[in-house]
């Protein structure tokens, strides 16, 4: 079966089956175009097939591939050069394109493995910023975190993101380190690509919430408490990770009901 059908295999259990019934073509063709970039061992800069030749290679039409490719030039995984090809994209951070060229966004196991990561590295750096950041950092971060919890609700998604960016970039920051400043912004990176091939940048959990938490943190650190910084971050996570988890749930349950029967 052609790799733009949405229809499901017969190894792949009930719940996955489901959810794969539901995803539109190009969404599973852009997830195939990442594994063979990863089985290709591809990096920034290589040039990819044409369109035509990606069709083929991944067993699905022209029309498909290029809605795929599109989604993926959109996440910052390929770049499109009119007249020269396909490219594997670079984003300036070595660091970031190292980690990038294995990742798949869609693969659960990947996504969980993510958050544990999160966990490791901004707990570090909010321990770290407790320690260490200036009163000027302190009041960045303190910022950020208020403009988060000021635009915390639905209709203000992407004034949230910028905030949201701004907060954890700030920690990161007065953390005094590049290194965990560059994972930091990957790390990101990564989660929106997740939330656009999973859930088409729905909101994921609440901004509320993340708001507060961001409040409570800034808080930890301005007080210098870095045990206090560093479990506060990881209780941010965990939250994320959890409202991740419900969305994904709360979709096969809506697809479950679509998949019954309904008795008159």
């Amino acid at each position: 079966m052609a790799a733009g059908s949405t229809q499901p295999t017969p190894s792949q259990p009930d719940g996955e089956a489901s959810v794969e019934r539901y995803r539109p073509g190009y969404e599973l063709v852009a997830e195939k175009l990442l594994q063979y970039m990863a089985e290709q061992n591809l990096r920034p800069g290589d040039r990819l097939p044409t369109e035509q030749g990606l069709a083929e290679l991944l067993d699905t039409t022209r029309n498909v591939t290029r809605e795929a490719v599109k989604v993926l030039a959109a996440m910052g995984r390929l770049t499109v050069r009119k007249g020269a090809g396909i490219f594997v994209a670079a984003s300036g951070n070595e660091i970031a394109d190292e980690l990038l060229a294995h990742f798949q966004p869609t693969a659960m196991e990947q996504v969980l493995m993510l958050l544990d990561y999160r966990r490791l590295i901004e707990s570090d750096t909010a321990r770290r910023a407790a320690n260490l950041a200036t009163p000027i950092q302190v009041r960045a971060i303190r910022q950020a975190a208020k403009d988060s919890r000021v635009e915390s609700t639905p209709t203000n998604r992407d004034d949230f993101a910028k905030a949201d960016a701004l907060f954890h970039d700030s920690i990161a920051i007065a953390a005094g380190n590049v290194f965990l400043q560059s994972n930091v912004v990957a790390l990101r990176r990564f989660a929106g690509q997740s939330d656009l091939l999973l859930f088409h940048g729905d909101v994921t959990g609440s901004f509320e919430v993340a708001g507060e938490q961001h409040i409570a943190i800034a808080d930890a650190i301005a007080s210098g408490d870095s045990d206090l910084a560093s479990k506060l971050m990881i209780e941010h996570i965990d939250t994320v990770q959890h409202q991740f988890e419900r969305k994904i749930r709360d979709r096969l349950f809506n697809l479950d009901r679509k998949l019954s029967p309904t008795l008159d």
